[in-house]
């Protein structure tokens, strides 16, 4: 008979020890009934009838998963997108096509005078011509 008080209490303190454990890693918002702190309580100070409360009422189900995407590919972020800011994107859209557009025909513009760009480099020109700084300086040290 001794033996089997023995048996029974280390398998209740085995159950006590998990029940503790179990309580104080669940996440606070899969408990059931009462706060997490109050779980806790309950746990350790009512060691068996603790233990079995809560995994009969305190510990939540764990639920479908979370399934994580991408905003692009998750409908709810979708739906939530206005009609506005996807005509406020359009808009910056057509902005920027119209400036590229004047750049592209200012470039083109045949009012402009001015000579090509000459490469960098000697092209067998002047030597006296260059991009040196103190051209027409007399005395400049440079």
């Amino acid at each position: 008979m001794a033996r089997l008080l023995l048996i029974l209490a280390l398998v209740a303190i085995a159950f006590w020890v998990y029940t503790i454990v179990d309580c104080a890693v669940q996440p606070a918002a899969r408990h059931r009934g009462v706060s997490k702190p109050a779980w806790m309580v309950i746990v350790i100070l009512v060691p068996v009838l603790g233990g079995i409360l809560w995994f009969l009422i305190g510990r939540g189900r764990a639920g479908r998963p979370v399934v994580r995407r991408a905003p692009d590919d998750d409908p709810e972020f979708l739906g939530g997108l206005s009609a506005r800011a996807r005509a406020d994107q359009d808009e910056r859209i057509r902005r920027l096509e119209e400036e590229l557009a004047q750049l592209d025909s200012a470039a083109d513009d045949p009012r402009d005078t001015r000579p090509p760009a000459e490469p960098d480099g000697d092209a067998g020109g002047d030597p006296g011509k260059g991009d040196d700084d103190t051209r027409g300086q007399r005395g400049a040290v440079g």
